[in-house]
């Protein structure tokens, strides 16, 4: 496979992501509304809704964390960072880096166990399993694993750690 065969499902993988995303948010919204609707015009409040609405927004943010969100367009305090050297953001990169693999990595089994466990409890409303409603911390934990491998096997190669690998990368 080629590289920009492989950066073309990169993209087309990252736009359904941000679809999945979009789905989520109209979920959250039309849950809003009609809540509104159901309490303030019919007096008939529903609790549902607002279960639904804390749902979608936490695979939303989880979701969109690990498979939307590019590295350059993560939210940090980068004042030391940027004021630095790119030998120093390269051992900047390293260091963080290879501390969020190891302490996500010592972390992931105990979750696995919580989430495990969850499967006894069920949602207030709409009784779904809590295990099935927040799996995606899972998947979270693992990518944030992968995204930060790759950011440091980039830096160890000598990469910027500001310059992704191709424009519309996955990483």
């Amino acid at each position: 496979m080629t590289w920009d065969r492989l950066v073309d499902r990169a993209r087309w993988l990252r736009r359904r992501a941000e679809n999945v995303c979009a789905a989520l948010l109209l979920v959250m919204f039309l849950c809003f509304v009609l809540q509104i609707v159901a309490r303030y015009v019919f007096n008939y409040p529903l609790g549902w809704t607002e279960e639904v609405s804390v749902l979608a927004w936490i695979w939303c943010t989880l979701w969109g964390a690990v498979f939307v969100l590019r590295e350059r367009d993560e939210v940090r305090f980068d004042i030391i960072y940027s004021a630095s050297s790119r030998k120093t953001r390269r051992v900047f990169t390293i260091v963080t880096g290879i501390a969020i693999i190891v302490l996500f990595g010592i972390a992931l089994p105990a979750v696995v166990s919580y989430i495990t466990f969850l499967k006894v409890e069920r949602s207030a409303y709409l009784r779904i399993r809590l295990d099935y409603l927040y799996s995606i911390y899972i998947i979270f934990a693992i990518g944030v694993i992968v995204r930060y491998g790759a950011l440091t096997w980039r830096a160890i190669r000598g990469h910027p750690p500001d310059i992704e690998i191709g424009a519309g990368s996955a990483l």
